[in-house]
């Protein structure tokens, strides 16, 4: 008879299984049973298994995977350097604040794997607000296209995603994710998904890595540029400069006062002149 085994089983209670007959005496009878019952006959079944030297029971590998490589990613100038911490905090306290430091850390290294594999920008605001101009809610990081950042943070969950942040920055790598470059949360399942390798289940995410090629070390040896262009979102539209003048000119006094419309007869050749009078030429047209 074949057995089919769920992959993802972490313990199986087999030993209680081969000698079950041994246990008949703690079973549970008819009449002795009330709601809930079942765990306290259940005995030592429901025990932690064995803990592994350096696992977390928020982390479930699902793949052996290398470490991304070690890499100090700083700014040019203090200016690059307070853009890159703001978006990488930004990205783990929307993406992940609620998770424990596992799930923070997971995140952030998806960032700056990104970063250093050519298939994205080279500069961590750049991988965080790609896609942010779009208006169909399918940028890189849904929190930078879904109105999310306009919601005030919480002081004491942002100041622990900056720390994480500037970590990673300084080159701390979080091995569980390995060289993963997506995720998504347990809620659902995009199209993308199977195409992709299955890394880890880290909190609420499950993280993946590029197949071939670009789910190497090989592929992760892009420098980082040091360059920040943006702070933020980008916008979704940007106004002519004709509009962008006017707008911002000061007012005159001739958009204040404009002179009264001329009354005075246009001039044209080929017509026989007008038998209107002058103070009603202008009349039966829009004031605007």
């Amino acid at each position: 008879m074949a057995v089919a085994v769920p992959r993802l089983i972490t313990a199986a209670p087999l030993d209680v299984l081969a000698d079950a007959s041994g246990r008949n005496e703690g079973a549970e009878m008819p009449g002795e049973n009330f709601p809930g019952s079942a765990y306290f006959f259940a005995d030592d079944m429901f025990q932690d298994p064995p803990a592994i030297a350096g696992s977390s029971k928020h982390v479930l590998r699902l793949e052996t995977v290398p470490a991304a490589p070690v890499s100090v990613f700083r700014g040019l100038t203090p200016l690059d350097a307070y853009r890159a911490v703001n978006c990488l905090t930004s990205a783990i306290y929307y993406e992940a604040g609620n998770e424990p430091e596992e799930g923070q850390r997971a995140v952030a290294q998806v960032v700056l794997n990104r970063v250093r594999s050519p298939l994205w920008p080279h500069s961590v605001c750049g991988v965080v607000y790609e896609g942010s101009e779009r208006a169909d809610l399918r940028c890189q990081f849904t929190f930078s296209c879904d109105g999310s950042m306009a919601r005030p943070s919480d002081l004491q969950s942002w100041m622990r995603a900056r720390r994480i942040a500037e970590q990673a920055l300084a080159g701390r790598v979080y091995a569980p994710v390995g060289l993963a470059t997506f995720y998504h949360t347990l809620a659902v399942r995009p199209s993308w998904a199977a195409s992709k390798r299955p890394v880890a289940v880290i909190g609420a995410h499950i993280f993946y890595r590029s197949p071939g090629f670009h789910g190497t070390q090989v592929a992760f040896r892009v420098p980082y540029s040091g360059q920040e262009h943006q702070s933020g979102p980008a916008r979704r539209s940007w106004p002519s400069e004709a509009v962008a003048t006017e707008r911002n000119a000061p007012p005159t006094d001739e958009v204040r006062n404009p002179p009264p419309a001329s009354i005075t007869p246009d001039v044209q050749d080929d017509l026989p002149p007008s038998t209107i009078r002058p103070e009603y030429r202008n009349s039966g047209r829009p004031l605007i």
